[in-house]
């Protein structure tokens, strides 16, 4: 079996089908991976082709904003608009054909996408074949009737037909990794197939040495949170989004003089978010004010050295799955990838949502017992709401019963099982 992957946006899309990827390659199928560059390296050392063709998200951001199609504040950050815009704006009309290249070459029996990629569904329809789509947060949150009216705009571009079924984005199911009593979908999807959120998704990956030294008489809490800047500040074109949020005033003088230098990010974030203006140093602030180790990823963003108490570390990148085995709480922004490895561990959440899917998550969260929504970034509803989580066996016990249930899901490779089914194969 060919089996045609399409990703876009965040590499935590690649992460999510990563082990259906590889579990397809280790059975013997054909595996084909079309992503942004930024996402090739999530395969390294895999049996699978990868194809980096697609657009990075930060050059979608810039080129949205240069259209005003979104705000890089927006007043509502947790519009469905937002969202729709990144996964089914202008950019996926180019997508479709360089990945239309790519499938008549390859021949694809079957087409796994993540959620929000929309340019593998499209060819898909093309081409007559099966798709479906990974675990993903954003696509089970993203409405299907207005990707329905935004995706036919594509298909008007490209001289295809339309569509009329707002259904037709999940026809062949998608995949997940919750228990049914547990979904996080926002809206009605049929077909899904669940299957058991791996241990580990990086097959090398393991302890640091540091983990060693992390004293066992106190609560570990580990902290994936971090700014939307995080995920583009280190692209070329993160000076050219600033331009375009601040109107050229504030980076034309962060860049004054620095023609053919390349910029700091951390010394540019410093300088737009001074302080408790950066909500990770609030975070961190806050997090220094409970008895707790804490073990904190910042992905580069920095954090105010004044900030970070006797009990914090920091790291740039930690192995996440690896610690929540030993954790008792994990702070997180409520991405969907961290919400499952949460539930793996058994280990309780503080839900500090910034973006689309995350709020929605949050409240699922909130809902199922299985952690808190924190109020604000600020440091003392940080501390407030990590203390009573830590201290409310409660929630332990919920994420416990949620881990039993994801434990008695069936294996990846059942979900590799399900697309060769699908693919008539």
């Amino acid at each position: 079996m060919r089996i045609l992957c399409s990703l876009a946006l965040s590499p935590s899309n690649a992460r999510a089908l990563l082990p259906l990827a590889r579990a397809a390659a280790q059975a013997g199928h054909e595996v084909t991976v079309v992503s942004p560059p930024e996402m090739a390296d999530v395969f390294a050392d895999e049996e699978i082709r990868v194809l980096p063709l697609f657009t990075d998200m930060a050059e979608i951001v810039l080129s949205l904003l240069q259209q005003k199609r979104i705000d890089f504040v927006p007043a509502d950050p947790f519009s469905a608009q937002t969202l729709l815009a990144t996964a089914c704006g202008p950019h996926v009309t180019d997508a479709y054909r360089q990945l239309l290249d790519v499938a008549e070459e390859f021949k694809p029996d079957i087409i796994l996408r993540s959620g929000v990629e929309f340019a593998g569904y499209l060819v898909a329809e093309t081409l007559g074949v099966p798709h479906v789509t990974a675990p993903s947060g954003g696509g089970q949150y993203l409405d299907p009737k207005l990707a329905l009216a935004e995706l036919n705009v594509r298909r008007a571009e490209l001289g295809l037909p339309e569509q009329e079924s707002a259904g037709a984005i999940h026809a062949h199911g998608r995949f997940d990794c919750m228990p049914p009593d547990y979904a996080f979908t926002a809206h009605d999807i049929d077909g899904t197939f669940a299957y058991q959120q791996p241990a580990t998704i990086v097959r090398t990956e393991t302890g640091p040495e540091w983990l060693r030294d992390i004293p066992g008489d106190k609560p570990l809490v580990v902290v994936s949170s971090t700014n939307v800047f995080a995920s583009l500040m280190h692209s070329t074109v993160f000076p050219r989004i600033l331009d375009l949020f601040f109107d050229g005033v504030v980076a034309g003088h962060l860049f004054e003089g620095m023609d053919g230098v390349e910029a700091d990010p951390a010394m540019v974030v410093n300088a737009l978010m001074p302080g408790d203006a950066n909500p990770l140093t609030t975070v961190v602030k806050g997090l220094s004010q409970v008895d707790c180790t804490a073990v904190v990823a910042t992905r580069g963003m920095p954090v105010d050295p004044a900030a970070i108490g006797d009990n914090v570390v920091v790291h740039d990148t930690i192995p996440q799955p690896l610690l929540l085995e030993t954790a008792q709480l994990l702070f997180t922004h409520g991405g969907y990838n961290s919400v499952r490895e949460a539930v793996r561990a058994g280990v309780p959440m503080a839900v500090l949502p910034e973006l689309s899917d995350q709020a929605h998550n949050a409240s699922r969260v909130t809902d199922l017992g299985l952690g808190l929504r924190v109020p604000s970034a600020g440091a003392d509803d940080v501390a407030a709401t990590v203390e009573r989580l830590l201290s409310e066996p409660g929630y332990t016990h919920a994420a416990r019963t949620a881990q039993r249930h994801m434990l008695a899901l069936p294996p990846v490779t059942a979900a590799v099982d399900h697309l060769v089914a699908l693919a008539g194969r």
